[in-house]
C-alpha cells in the first residue's frame, strides 16, 4: 500500500493537473456506482453510461475546476492566521452554490436534456443539494484547509466526495 501511494504522489507531482481530475472523475464514477448498485440495487440494470457521465464530468469538468479553486483560495488567504475559517466562508459562501449549479447543469448537458429539463430539475433539486452540502462540507472543508497541504487538498475532498457523490447521484438520478 505504501508502494501505491509512493508512486500515486510521483504522478501527481510530475502531472497534478492530470492526476487530480483522472481521480476526481474516478471518485464521482465510483459514488455512483455506490448508489446504483448499494442504494437503487440496480444489479444487471446497472447503467454503466450514467457511471461514465460522472467519470467525464469528474476529469474534464470538476477535477480542474476544484483544483484552481483550491489555488485561488490558497493565493487570497496564505499566510494569515485565520487562513482556514477564512477559506471555508469563502468556499462554501462562494463555491458551494457555484459547484451545485455547475453539477446539476453539466450533468444535465451530459445526458442529452433540453434546457428546459435543466432548468426543473434545478428549481426542484438545487436548494435541497445546497441545504445538504451545509451538513457536510463546512466541517469536511475545515479539516482539509487547517491539515492538508495544498497538493493534497483535492485527493481528500475526494475520499470525502466518495459518500457525497452517491449522494448526488442518487439524488439527481431518481
Amino acid at each position: 500500500m505504501a508502494k501505491l501511494w509512493r508512486g500515486y504522489l510521483r504522478i501527481l507531482e510530475k502531472y497534478p493537473t492530470a492526476t487530480m481530475a483522472t481521480t476526481t472523475g474516478t471518485l464521482m464514477a465510483t459514488g455512483d456506482s455506490i448508489s446504483q448498485l448499494a442504494i437503487e440495487r440496480k444489479g444487471r440494470n446497472y447503467d454503466v453510461i450514467r457511471s461514465g457521465r460522472f467519470l467525464v464530468f469528474g476529469v474534464f469538468v470538476f477535477g480542474p475546476v476544484i483544483r484552481g479553486w483550491y489555488f485561488i483560495l490558497d493565493k487570497m488567504y496564505k499566510g494569515t492566521k485565520m487562513a482556514p475559517l477564512k477559506m471555508v466562508v469563502t468556499d462554501q459562501s462562494l463555491f458551494a452554490p457555484t459547484a451545485t449549479g455547475l453539477f446539476l447543469s453539466g450533468m444535465g448537458v451530459l445526458k442529452g436534456e433540453t434546457f428546459t429539463e435543466i432548468k426543473e430539475k434545478f428549481k426542484q433539486l438545487f436548494v435541497p443539494i445546497l441545504i445538504s452540502n451545509y451538513k457536510i462540507w463546512p466541517a469536511a472543508q475545515l479539516v482539509n484547509f487547517y491539515f492538508m497541504p495544498l497538493q493534497h487538498r483535492v485527493l481528500f475532498v475526494n475520499f470525502v466526495a466518495l459518500g457525497w457523490n452517491t449522494y448526488l447521484a442518487w439524488k439527481s438520478e431518481k
